[in-house]
């Protein structure tokens, strides 16, 4: 078991760096020079690739082994990393956002890969649990590890030097998975297969089906596209009000890079341990209002435009309990998706989780999105208050559904 949790802790940690890049380094940069909220939003279609990458999932699903697929990503991932070292980002920024668009591309790809190999390698409630507590903490460690802690060197170390650093950590990774017992003994697929799977890419409505009639999916769809609406707005949006009237971009790369990230990280790690004394009915109706209490406490934070070490301290805190949270919830969100997940034949399990995750990072992608231009529009009050309305939203939705049994099938009560 200790095997299995630092073959996909390592690859979860590596395949989190491009979102830490993007959605902690950059905003920070673009706003330090002078970019409107608008356009900062704007970038998080650099993230359209986990979107779309259900349409090849089959394929990784079907042909090659798991291991390939792995390699091959993380190896395409340093050669990009190399590449961006020897850009400019002051004066090449079309090439610095095609740079990060390719590293999505083959993170996305990477995550079907050891998404299936986690489905395989798991089994029973508790390696569920422990497989996706360290899947959350090591995809955000990466994302800290890429976004705070860069962000608060890359002035020493320069981005050359950066991206260098990242070719170095990819091109290791993509060793260690070549030699990773782990993996031994996974079937290989034959040329049947791979022209079956072939089919399926071409023909996706059959996989549609196949995925719409495992038990507890049509549920799953709605709430992993809303769950995180309001979550996500504040998230975005909060840091960079306070970038406007009270921190610098440093002690943000500080306290929302790195602190406010630790504190998501141990709320995910709590989860998996929750998960093995509650039953997740339960946590998630419990996390779910304390969520809705954290988005009012934050939302009040917004009248209070003069800079104070008091607000600093309650910004943090904020941050913090909202980070702890999010990352709570995040565990058990996907621990649910995984049993739902494990409940489809073994041939369209990478698809089938590949799916639901695709949904879920197509409900933040395309509200972050829009948020900042929201923002520009009609100011950070308004906003917040439609940020906390889907966020009491979801908290009855999810309130509801367990209450008259929607969830039934896959929030299983465990003994107490």
């Amino acid at each position: 078991m200790n095997d299995k949790l630092v073959f996909l802790g390592l690859l979860y940690f590596i395949q989190g760096i491009p979102y830490g890049l993007q959605s902690s380094l950059l905003p920070v940069y673009l706003r330090g020079a002078g970019h409107s909220l608008t356009r900062i939003s704007l970038t998080k279609v650099l993230y359209f690739p986990w979107v779309l990458k259900v349409l090849w999932a089959p394929l990784v699903d079907r042909t090659g082994t798991k291991r390939c697929w792995l390699v091959g990503t993380v190896t395409g991932l340093a050669l990009t990393c190399l590449a961006s070292a020897t850009l400019a980002p002051e004066t090449q920024y079309v090439a610095v956002a095609g740079s990060l668009l390719a590293m999505n591309v083959l993170a996305s790809v990477q995550d079907i890969a050891v998404d299936g190999a986690a489905v395989r390698l798991l089994r029973g409630q508790g390696e569920v649990g422990l497989g996706n507590t360290v899947q959350v903490v090591g995809y955000k460690a990466g994302s800290v590890f890429a976004g705070g802690g860069l962000l608060a060197v890359i002035d020493v170390a320069g981005w050359g030097w950066m991206f260098t650093l990242l070719a170095c950590v990819y091109g290791g990774v993509a060793l260690f998975v070549w030699g990773a017992p782990v993996l031994d003994g996974e079937p290989s697929r034959t040329q049947g297969e791979g022209r079956k799977g072939s089919q399926d890419v071409v023909r996706p409505w059959k996989v549609w089906r196949k995925l719409m009639s495992v038990p507890g999916t049509p549920w799953l769809v709605v709430y992993v596209l809303t769950y995180k609406l309001g979550e996500q707005g504040a998230i975005t949006m909060f840091p960079l009000f306070l970038l406007d009237h009270h921190m610098t971009a440093r002690e943000l790369g500080i306290w929302n890079g790195m602190v406010a990230m630790a504190f998501s990280i141990c709320g995910s790690s709590i989860g998996g341990f929750l998960l093995s004394h509650y039953s997740i009915g339960t946590l998630m109706r419990r996390v779910f209002v304390m969520r809705t209490v954290s988005m009012v406490f934050q939302s009040s934070l917004l009248t209070v435009l003069e800079p104070s070490p008091l607000m600093k301290g309650m910004a943090v805190f904020s941050l913090s309990a909202q980070h702890f949270l999010a990352g709570l919830i995040t565990t058990l969100t996907f621990t649910t998706m995984m049993n739902c997940t494990q409940k489809a034949e073994e041939s369209i399990q990478a698809t089938h989780y590949s799916f639901l995750a695709t949904l879920e990072v197509l409900g933040k992608l395309s509200f972050s999105t829009l948020a900042g231009g929201m923002v520009d529009s009609v100011g950070f009050p308004v906003s917040f208050l439609l940020f906390l309305f889907l966020t009491s939203s979801s908290a009855l939705h999810v309130w509801r559904a367990t209450e008259i049994g929607v969830l039934k099938d896959q929030l299983k009560e465990q003994p107490q």
